[in-house]
């Protein structure tokens, strides 16, 4: 049978009512034996997520505007590589640029139209250190909206040379390892934590390793894995009805009106926008990874990061509502979806426990 409230009796196949919620909650609840097209459920979906691939996004539940994105006009989007040799010493290159000369930081920059963002991070690698490299994971992802995000990865050296002072050019003066311990005039401090994180990876591997998925998206948005747990240990998803049940994707926009919002902006209103905020709190835990093309430049520059949410009831409102079923839901555009499948769910609470996700931080 599926779950559901009062309000959507029209959607109940089979008369029950040994499983049918309160009627005072709003929210209708969805069991898994529900398909999301003829063939693929959202179990699948989710486990296909969770295993850092992805699938084109088809339908967008929160947007105040759907402009595509452009690399470098409407966006910009930074690329860094974290590299270590045997002894833990870090790759670090010698700034060129007049406003930073001579000074040191970790091989960064833009990225260019029609790259990807791998081809992106090995490009500005091999321009100023003078070696090629290959991806290991992608590390953390920071964003100050759309104007400015900054992904960053472990990687090593697959081959070339150092770039040494007789080889300066525009990009950088040299190269060089840095064991981290002698002085050396940094550009920014702000590599310091990067350079940390993957040294933590390094030491135990926090989340499986996990690079961007070759799918394209015209606009800057996250697909949403909201999940919630029930007093009863049930675990439950967020969907978006629309033509079909799917997980719920936010869009941030490029205009005037929200380049300046942070990411987690597109979150918030999408969250506002189905559920009474003063009942939960909501945290972003990260991302299982992002997907992204890029080779039609100003049709595939967007980016869909698939984002893990948790949602809690927040103490105070624990006395006036109904703990063992979801947040009522306020909009008929989205549903509660239990996870029966017992290996799913234990995979999304692992996941949650340990916080297994790429880290991905709102740089407020």
């Amino acid at each position: 049978p599926l779950y559901c409230s009062a309000s959507a009796h029209d959607l109940i196949t089979k008369n029950t009512t040994s499983n049918i919620v309160p009627k005072e909650t709003i929210g209708v609840y969805w069991q898994s034996t529900f398909m999301m097209d003829s063939s693929v459920t959202i179990e699948d979906r989710v486990e296909k997520i969770i295993n850092g691939d992805g699938f084109a996004v088809q339908e967008f539940d929160s947007a105040y505007e759907m402009q595509s994105v452009a690399i470098r006009k409407n966006t910009c989007y930074i690329v860094c590589a974290v590299i270590f040799n045997e002894k833990n010493d870090v790759l670090m290159m010698q700034e060129a640029k007049p406003s930073c000369y001579q000074q040191w930081y970790l091989p960064a920059g833009r990225m260019e139209e029609n790259e990807s963002i791998v081809e992106g991070m090995r490009r500005e690698v091999r321009e100023e250190s003078g070696l090629d490299c290959e991806p290991i994971t992608l590390l953390l992802v920071q964003e100050n909206g759309p104007q400015w995000i900054r992904f960053t990865f472990l990687a090593q050296v697959s081959g070339g040379s150092m770039k040494t002072t007789a080889e300066a050019d525009e990009e950088s003066l040299q190269a060089m390892w840095w064991d981290r311990v002698s002085s050396l005039p940094l550009r920014a401090r702000d590599i310091l934590p990067l350079i940390e994180a993957g040294l933590r990876y390094k030491e135990m591997t926090c989340f499986p390793p996990t690079l961007p998925v070759d799918t394209p998206s015209h606009v800057l948005c996250q697909r949403l894995i909201v999940t919630f747990t029930d007093t009863n240990r049930d675990l439950w998803l967020l969907l978006g009805t629309g033509k079909d049940l799917h997980l719920p994707v936010t869009v941030s926009g490029v205009g005037p009106s929200e380049r300046s919002c942070y990411l987690a902006f597109a979150v918030r209103r999408l969250m506002k926008e189905c559920m009474p905020l003063s009942q939960v709190s909501v945290k972003t835990q990260g991302i299982f990874g992002l997907q992204h093309h890029g080779k039609d430049p100003g049709k595939t520059d967007g980016i869909c990061f698939n984002t893990l949410i948790s949602v809690e009831y927040k103490l105070e409102a624990v006395a006036v509502v109904h703990t063992e079923a979801p947040p009522a839901l306020e909009s008929e555009k989205f549903r509660w979806y239990k996870v029966d499948d017992p290996g799913l769910k234990a995979k999304v609470e692992q996941r949650l426990v340990s916080r297994s996700v790429i880290p991905f931080h709102s740089l407020f």
